[in-house]
């Protein structure tokens, strides 16, 4: 079951850690994120959309 409050939890700690090595979380980033967290995409997908976008 998804959890809305743990995972804008999760996605500030992950933005503050980030941001320590220059490294910013984008609103498509937190979108993707949901998506696999609500079972809509899976890890593959994920990762290959990831890899697209950083060519």
């Amino acid at each position: 079951m998804f959890n809305e409050k743990k995972f804008k939890f999760d996605i500030e700690n992950l933005k503050q850690d980030l941001a320590i090595e220059d490294m910013y979380v984008t609103e498509e980033d937190i979108s993707l994120l949901k998506a696999f967290q609500e079972n809509k995409i899976t890890e593959v997908d994920m990762i290959n959309t990831i890899k697209k976008e950083s060519l």
